[in-house]
């Protein structure tokens, strides 16, 4: 206790954390007696879904983040790493600062929601040579690489590395791939004709799935859909194939090709937070198991949400998926049962079924499947847009998305090269042009 008031320690800034704090902000905008405090090493809460629009230029590098202290004005907010989770003795070691000053926060009640990590699955290269698509650094990352490529190879000196310059690899054909290379292609072909030494049939797009259809979770009608439309936009799909190895810059496919490329984004697994396998409560394939109150079993005070839990479907028999949509919801039910617990009330099971699930594959068309009725092209775009839009936290960052949207119509995209790295202080150095000849 704090003051007499029960502790609430949230871990993870994502959906099912912050929507878990944000219900907790109504209850104390209420009078709740609690004492929370959200843990989370950004300072912002990511709206993933629009991720890959960052990384082709369709959106403000900023308009998809919302920062926590403008979201949280009652939950305390700590901007730092989790370093330790005790379930033993109820605390969880932090850090931060430059310095990382180490804190320990005690806790009544904590509040998994940490998320996942990339998985590489072990294959030779692969985690020191893709780029991901997790984090707003990776699409940034990702963008400033897809126009470095252009501009190398436009020039004379970079004719002969074309081949690896133009070539672009996106592995993965669930939702995150089939969005990353869809807005990729539109990016770049639409990019390439401001480089007067380039020409788009130079452009080399790959998809790389491990199964028979991509988007397997909208049904095979739909992914046969994608599949056309994708191809269509000059879109390679290698479908039943999976990369084995990266070297230098080969990329080596099981259909036992090798493709010639400096670019390898990797959407093709992901595994649970590493802090979980820290913990001494029951876990199956890393991720922690709950009952349907969201609680961790045997631990009084612990409940897990989102990527990081197994969350039992009473309705199927299995687990519900770990996706946005669950997740925030999970974080609600949570909250929302902790202050039963602290109030001696009546908790509630986590009950949800998937209203729909949506994807935009390029060129304004989409794929869409909501409350079982398939859409298709430019209506599944538009519903994908606007859906997401609603979803967008703050009525500020709405209007922003809406603008840039708007623009994106009217205007080509923006090619600027953002350095993120601070360049070294150089002394001044006399240098001799070179003589001519």
């Amino acid at each position: 206790m704090s003051n007499g008031k029960p502790r609430v320690v949230i871990l993870g800034g994502g959906f099912g954390g912050m929507y878990a704090a944000l219900e907790f902000e109504r209850a104390l905008a209420r009078g709740a007696a609690l004492d929370v405090t959200l843990v989370n090493h950004d300072n912002f809460f990511l709206f993933t879904p629009m991720l890959h629009e960052v990384a082709a230029s369709d959106l403000d590098i900023t308009n998809i983040v919302s920062p926590i202290r403008k979201l949280l004005r009652r939950v305390t907010f700590f901007h730092g790493e989790i370093e330790a989770i005790d379930l033993v003795h109820k605390r969880v070691g932090v850090s931060h600062g430059h310095e990382q000053h180490c804190h320990s926060l005690p806790y009544d009640h904590l509040v998994l929601a940490l998320g996942s990590t990339t998985n590489f699955f072990g294959i030779p290269g692969l985690a020191q040579r893709a780029f991901t698509m997790k984090s707003l650094s990776d699409a940034i990352m990702l963008r400033n690489h897809l126009i470095a490529n252009l501009e190398e190879a436009d020039f004379e000196c970079g004719a002969s590395l074309r081949t690896g310059l133009l070539n672009f690899i996106v592995a993965g054909g669930g939702f995150a791939g089939v969005e990353t290379i869809a807005a990729m292609n539109d990016f770049l072909r639409e990019a390439i004709r401001f480089f007067p030494h380039l020409r788009e049939d130079r452009l080399r797009v790959t998809l790389v799935s491990a199964g028979p259809v991509i988007l397997p979770e909208l049904g095979k009608k739909l992914g046969i859909y994608a599949q056309r439309k994708l191809a269509e936009q000059q879109v390679d799909i290698r479908l039943n194939c999976k990369v084995t190895a990266v070297k230098d810059q080969d990329v080596t496919l099981s259909d036992g090709t090798t493709i010639t490329t400096n670019t390898l984004v990797w959407t093709a697994g992901i595994s649970p937070h590493a802090l979980l396998d820290t913990l001494p409560c029951p876990k199956e394939k890393g991720r922690v198991l709950v009952n349907e109150y969201l609680e961790v079993p045997g631990w009084s005070g612990v409940w897990a949400l989102g990527d990081c839990a197994l969350v039992p479907n009473r309705q199927t028999g299995g687990f519900h998926p770990p996706t946005a949509q669950h997740a925030l919801r999970e974080g609600r039910i949570a909250a929302q049962n902790v202050l039963a617990t602290v109030r001696k009330g009546w908790k509630k099971p986590f009950v949800y079924s998937t209203i729909g699930l949506l994807a935009p594959i390029g060129k304004r068309t989409g794929v869409a499947n909501i409350l079982g009725v398939n859409f298709s092209g430019f209506l599944a775009w538009w519903l994908w847009r606007t859906i997401y839009l609603l979803k967008l936290p703050r009525f500020e960052k709405k209007v922003l998305v809406a603008l840039d949207w708007t623009l994106d119509v009217l205007f080509s995209k923006d090619l600027v090269h953002f350095r993120t790295a601070r360049p070294p202080s150089l002394l001044p150095v006399k240098q001799e042009l070179p003589k001519s000849t």
